[in-house]
């Protein structure tokens, strides 16, 4: 490495190009994507550690693209380039190898062997423990970051100039519109939500700003944080106010802000109250009382978290989107083909849960929609097609993904 400005090993340039590869992606500001890299990957390879080394690599702009979410607003996210993202990647490899180890045991969100699984199941063993909690939802957090404040962080950590350098010009690399050729909009906050870095700059920075703080000023109260969703469990609902505006000062202090409209204190007990909030939505489940059976068959009444209404509503409407009815030229293993990597997504993800309610509805919905395919196909009535498909899963169990709920919950199709 004789000449390099810094010593950074080509095997971090390497590691990072097989990460980029195999989790694809969509091109960035230059429109290359992962084929067009690798007709000259060697090259280009090269290229980026070389430029990293000598000093000399400065991000490209990334690509705006904008994700409408639930509340009608748009969730802005920044798509580096392949080129970017392996560079990116390099960095983050070396950060994550040095910084995971510090972080907090109750922060989940991208970190290796972590997952929101393990959050929502350690969030669901203290609701059992505690009446109240305090959900906290960040206001643009991605948008807001301080700059400063994070190589501050850094800095701490005595991490090298290199580091420093890249992580500061990725945080400031401009964002491109691409409605709007050749506009640039600069940025002196935030760090682009869609980056491969921004996810453990962000870790960093509410690793201080907040799990740090809480273990220090509200040692007592346990919470789960999943990048900027965050729960507090409290056991009075004075005690959860109060923390509620301790949060806020404590956010003002490092130039960010909690979003009241989405901030609530949230009853979750057993005990019936009138005028307060009794259900809270984490990761895409809600938590709230609901009835469960033990062992022995008994009933019981307890918190415990569910698919919320709102993701099995999505996920009702994308079904019918996909008209399977229209496709009545189509035989059954190629709509198999078509969807079943949807339906395992939503299986594996939110069948985790209060397996049985999740597993009827996805199946009610999606079954109903192949029946209404059968009767097109077949020309039929609505019970021939029910026994037709009832035949053809008794002879392939597994062709859709949501036939295989059936002896996993015990879920009853229809009665023919």
């Amino acid at each position: 490495m004789q000449g390099k400005a810094f010593e950074i090993p080509k095997s971090l340039v390497w590691q990072s190009y097989k990460s980029v590869k195999r989790n694809k992606g969509a091109p960035g500001y230059d429109g290359q994507t992962m084929t067009q890299f690798d007709h000259n990957r060697d090259r280009n390879l090269y290229k980026i550690w070389n430029r990293l080394c000598s000093g000399s690599y400065l991000p490209p702009p990334v690509r705006e693209k904008r994700i409408p979410k639930a509340d009608g607003s748009d969730r802005i996210l920044g798509i580096p380039t392949v080129s970017d993202r392996i560079a990116q990647g390099a960095v983050k490899i070396y950060l994550e190898a040095r910084l995971d180890t510090l972080f907090h045991n109750s922060s989940f969100g991208y970190r290796p062997n972590r997952s929101a699984h393990m959050a929502l199941a350690q969030c669901e063993r203290h609701c059992r423990l505690k009446s109240w909690v305090l959900e906290v939802d960040i206001k643009a957090f991605f948008d807001h970051v301080s700059h400063d404040l994070v190589v501050k962080a850094l800095e701490h950590h005595d991490m090298p100039r290199w580091v420093i350098l890249y992580c500061r010009r990725w945080m400031e690399a401009p964002m491109a519109d691409p409605n709007k050729a050749g506009t640039l909009t600069l940025r002196s906050r935030g760090t682009p939500q869609g980056g491969v870095i921004s996810p453990l700059l962000a870790n960093l920075f509410l690793h201080y700003a907040f799990d740090r703080w809480m273990d220090k000023q509200w040692r007592y109260v346990p919470f789960e944080r999943y990048a900027d969703d965050i729960v507090c469990h409290c056991s009075r609902m004075s005690e959860a106010v109060k923390l509620k505006e301790a949060i806020q000062r404590r956010m003002e202090e490092v130039g960010l802000s909690i979003n009241e409209a989405k901030s609530n204190v949230v009853y979750i007990d057993t005990f019936p109250r009138h005028n307060v909030k009794k259900v809270f939505t984490f990761l895409g489940y809600d938590f709230k009382v609901r009835t469960l059976r033990r062992k022995d068959g008994c009933l019981f009444r307890k918190c415990a978290a569910g698919a919320s209404m709102i993701a099995m509503k999505r996920i009702t409407k994308t079904i019918t989107s996909w008209r399977i009815h229209r496709s009545s030229g189509a035989t059954l293993k190629e709509l198999a083909q078509r969807y079943n990597a949807s339906l395992r997504g939503w299986i594996h993800y939110y069948g985790k849960f209060w397996y049985r309610h999740f597993s009827y509805r996805i199946w009610s919905v999606f079954q109903s929609r192949l029946i209404k395919w059968a009767r097109c196909k077949l020309k039929t009535g609505t019970r021939e097609a029910e026994r037709k498909l009832d035949q053809v899963r008794k002879r392939m169990p597994t062709l859709f993904a949501h036939w295989e709920l059936l002896r996993a919950s015990n879920v009853q199709p229809r009665a023919v």
